[in-house]
């Protein structure tokens, strides 16, 4: 059999922007214990959450299920959304049959009907995405009367101070892509982030019909200073995540 000309080829297929499904086991088991997640956004999002025994909560973007998990285990009745079939499948091997799991995009009408939930997590997840409004709308709706969102999202500094040291002319006031590569598990993968101003943040949550309760510029968890020393440092004298606690209309 002769092979194709070169191009007859089959085309390379370029890796899709935030693709959990192509490293979903590595994303997974770096979330599960690194100093970023597991001993700052994590912890940080369940002291905000406080006492949650017999609450119906919405874990937006639960990915493989680590917050589902610690909600459970306080008492919580859990559902769980991600568009990745991948991270999934890894939520439904950790939780079992005790959570409610379901494929679901934030940029798109939930699965549920109005007032379903006392609380929403959406825990770093927004920031993928262009346009808060019609996310924030549904999750407002599927809130009861007096119901909480909780969010964690990249800290509106973040990005700004990544992309002007390296050299890229950013404009904080704006709202604008931040394209990088993740590298896990040998699977590279891009990534993009909407980097946004604070006042653009507090904009879309006041004008869906939120209250703005706390926001939080929270301390790493003190057992993170002997296993992770430099970068506990770095994160005790700045921020790297920004917490809300929002409360329905």
């Amino acid at each position: 059999m002769t092979s194709l000309p070169d191009d007859r080829a089959d085309p390379v297929v370029p890796a899709r922007a935030n693709d959990y499904d192509a490293f979903a086991e590595a994303y997974s088991a770096e979330n599960e214990a690194s100093l970023y997640n597991a001993y700052y956004e994590r912890p940080a999002m369940l002291e905000l959450a406080g006492d949650v025994a017999g609450r119906r909560i919405l874990d937006a973007g639960c990915g493989s299920g680590p917050l589902s998990m610690a909600l459970r285990d306080r008492g919580a009745v859990v559902t769980g959304i991600d568009a990745s079939a991948g991270m999934l499948g890894l939520a439904r091997r950790r939780l079992g049959a005790d959570v409610d799991l379901q494929i679901a995009d934030l940029a798109d009408p939930l699965p549920f009907p109005d007032g379903e939930f006392d609380d929403v997590v959406a825990s770093l997840v927004l920031h993928y995405l262009e346009d808060w409004g019609p996310t924030l709308a549904e999750l407002r709706r599927v809130l009861t009367a007096g119901g909480r969102l909780l969010v964690s999202v990249d800290h509106p500094f973040v990005a700004y101070g990544i992309q002007r040291l390296a050299g890229h002319s950013a404009d904080y006031f704006q709202t604008y892509t931040w394209d990088f590569d993740w590298t896990m598990g040998g699977q590279t993968v891009p990534m993009r982030f909407w980097a946004r101003p604070l006042h653009a943040m507090t904009d879309a949550f006041t004008a869906a019909g939120f209250r703005i309760s706390v926001i939080s510029e929270p301390q790493p968890a003190p057992a993170a200073r002997e296993l992770f020393p430099e970068e506990y440092r770095a994160l005790t004298t700045g921020p790297s995540f920004l917490f809300f606690v929002l409360q329905r209309g």
